[in-house]
């Protein structure tokens, strides 16, 4: 079986969808499947990355190298992180995809929908759409979609999707790397105190919150805390947070680290964002304090947040240091509380999303190749 990816990262973008394809990439390739990736060559873009793990990687012209036709047609909200028409999208890829006889397309991009996917069916065998947000039509096999919770989870795509489209919807499809069902077995219960903080916001940060936890990890009821401070390579101040590490003792910086599960499993307590991250440290109950650094982590925070499943302090643009010395504070205070929270979100994330998605992909196309 061989699949395309096509997926974007960027300053603008992050980093966090082509990590996620790259999981679930990496689970089809150990079990045989060649796999490669599409990506336009955005500032800020992981073509770098994807070429160090041993794949495929077609870099489709830069935004200001492709010619955009006009289209009067509505855009997408997030239709600006093309760079391009979607036309012109669907046109290069198809150009790539000429070379290829592909057997599935994984499209991980919120500025296409079911108009491309069209297009593209044409090309490929099926298509599989992962998905965050459920704003616009697809056209495709399966959907899926990790960042849902609540009992009418089925209703979000309910007119989005074709008929016959199979939706794989929840945390239970969490595109996670393997380490974390393994040490997620492997790791006691935790007792809720806390002695040592892990820091990471994302592949970028643009409202440089990593910056604001770490002046608020500067305060005196918090200067016994050992911190591990992580930013992607995406970060717009690396210098600044550099030299807050220095100045406060006990305290670690690493840079682009492939994966969060060592450190995770240390921690008592993580300060973050929203994204794939959650999924990764509730496999592991490890209890965090959040902010989104982008609107489309809203919808699931403030729903982790009305669960009780994390600490959601709004969004990160109007996030004030009081509000995360109080939270820290709170943390520290409450054992109990974050001991109960923690084996709540263990049972939620198994860790075994990617094996559940890599599984679908093969029976769907054994029940289309009988």
């Amino acid at each position: 079986m061989k699949v395309a990816f096509r997926v974007d990262a960027s300053v603008q973008i992050g980093t966090g969808h082509v990590i996620r394809c790259l999981t679930l990439a990496e689970d089809l390739r150990r079990q045989g499947y060649q796999c490669l990736f599409i990506c336009r060559n955005h500032e800020g873009n992981l073509a770098d990355l994807i070429a160090q793990k041993d794949f495929e990687i077609h870099l489709l012209p830069s935004p200001e190298q492709s010619t955009m036709p006009a289209n009067n047609e509505p855009d997408l909200e997030h239709s600006c992180w093309l760079g391009v028409s979607w036309q012109t999208d669907a046109k290069q890829t198809l150009e790539v995809l000429g070379y290829h006889n592909i057997d599935w397309l994984i499209v991980d991009h919120y500025a296409l929908d079911a108009q491309w996917e069209r297009l593209l069916a044409e090309a490929v065998g099926q298509i599989m759409v992962i998905d965050d947000l459920a704003d616009r039509d697809h056209q495709c096999t399966v959907l899926l979609d990790q960042n849902v919770l609540g009992g009418d989870v089925k209703q979000r795509y309910e007119a989005k999707v074709n008929k016959g489209c199979e939706l794989l919807l929840g945390p239970h499809y969490a595109l996670l790397r393997p380490e974390y069902e393994m040490l997620a077995r492997a790791l006691p219960e935790r007792d809720g105190k806390i002695s040592r903080v892990l820091v990471f916001v994302g592949g970028s940060d643009p409202y440089h919150l990593t910056e604001c936890y770490l002046d608020t990890l500067r305060s005196k009821p918090f200067e016994h805390l050992f911190v591990d401070v992580v930013i992607g390579k995406n970060h717009p101040s690396p210098e600044t947070v550099e030299q807050l590490v220095t100045n406060r003792s006990k305290t670690r910086l690493y840079c682009g680290l492939p994966s969060l599960s060592a450190l995770m499993v240390r921690a008592d307590l993580m300060l973050g964002a929203g994204g794939a991250t959650n999924w990764e440290r509730m496999c592991l109950g490890l209890n965090c304090i959040v902010s989104s650094v982008a609107r489309n982590q809203d919808e699931i925070n403030r729903e982790l947040g009305a669960q009780d499943l994390i600490q959601f302090l709004g969004d990160a643009e109007s996030l004030s240091m009081v509000e995360v010395y109080e939270a820290v504070k709170f943390a520290l205070e409450h054992p109990e509380y974050n001991r109960v929270q923690s084996n709540a979100m263990r049972t939620i994330v198994d860790g075994r999303g990617t094996q559940y998605a890599s599984q679908t992909l093969k029976d769907v196309r054994d029940r289309v190749a009988s």
